[in-house]
């Protein structure tokens, strides 16, 4: 009698703890489930973001900081779940953040659109309206040898026609590659005219980014900072992964600058390091900080 007292009071312990460890583990694989679903959102929704703002993957359990200094299984699962709430906060609320500066650049950008439209309605008004009682003079004499912008245009279109258009077999490319070649030359119109085939040409092209940025750019070095600014907000807006997107955001700021929007320009250039950490660190770093510093942000 003694001894079967003994067999159970030995067995009901681990009878006890068997449905323990069970939970457990099935606690476990939860947990590594939802630390791998998290990073891939992390990924996902922030697929430029660097180490400054997420952590790869969970770090080794010897990296955190431990509430609980037993070495217990659920003690590990504790802080683990700790981690995975604290950073399901901190990606919260940079996707908060980041949608409420999205929502406020629209608002303002539509507005910029708007006003861009109006005057350009204005201007078709004045253009169509006719011109009475005018006369115009006649010219003194027609036997005058040409004239000075006569012998400039004549010289610019030798000019022009000396730039070789590539011939590849890679349409886009050729396409592309002599619009940065007139560009490149400061025949900025020509560069426009270029670009704007090149764009229409080739809507789906990998490489569009590359051609609708320099679009924008050849508008903004020929004084048109207005007409600059749609291109620039299209090509960052219909291709915010595109290979230029980060570019176009950033000079959407300097031609909102240019036209006088410095509180809008400031928060495009927020924009930038939100969205762009990498590149606004790295290749678009020392224009970044320059444009900021005359546009006055803060």
């Amino acid at each position: 009698m003694g001894a079967a007292t003994l067999m159970m009071t030995s067995i009901f312990p681990l009878l006890a703890i068997s449905p323990l460890l069970a939970q457990d583990s099935n606690v476990e694989g939860r947990v590594t489930k939802l630390e791998k679903e998290m990073g891939a959102v992390q990924r996902k929704v922030f697929p430029n973001a660097d180490s400054r703002f997420f952590e790869a993957d969970i770090q080794p359990e010897q990296q955190q900081v431990k509430k609980d200094t037993s070495n217990s299984a659920v003690g590990d699962l504790l802080v683990r779940i700790d981690s995975l709430e604290t950073q399901l906060a901190t990606l919260t609320g940079q996707i908060e953040r980041q949608g409420n500066e999205q929502r406020q650049l629209d608002a303002r950008l539509d507005a910029v659109e708007k006003m861009l439209k109006d005057a350009k309605a204005a201007e078709n008004t004045l253009a169509a309206t006719p011109v009475n009682n005018i006369t115009a003079a006649a010219p003194s004499n027609t036997n005058k040898t040409p004239s000075a912008n006569t012998r400039a245009s004549d010289t610019r279109r030798a000019a022009v026609s000396a730039i070789i258009k590539p011939d590849t077999g890679d349409k886009f490319d050729d396409d592309y590659s002599y619009g940065f070649r007139l560009w490149e030359a400061k025949f900025y119109p020509e560069a426009q005219s270029q670009l704007e085939t090149t764009v229409k040409n080739h809507p789906k092209h990998p490489r569009l980014s590359y051609a609708r940025n320099l679009l924008g750019r050849a508008m903004l070095d020929d004084n048109k900072p207005k007409t600059s600014l749609k291109i620039f907000y299209d090509n960052y807006k219909e291709d915010p992964r595109g290979a230029r997107a980060p570019d176009s955001l950033l000079y959407l700021g300097i031609a909102l600058t240019q036209t006088e929007q410095a509180k809008e320009a400031c928060e495009a250039f927020a924009q930038v390091e939100t969205a762009y950490p990498t590149e606004a660190s790295g290749r678009l770093a020392s224009l970044l900080k320059s444009s900021k510093t005359k546009a006055k942000c803060k």
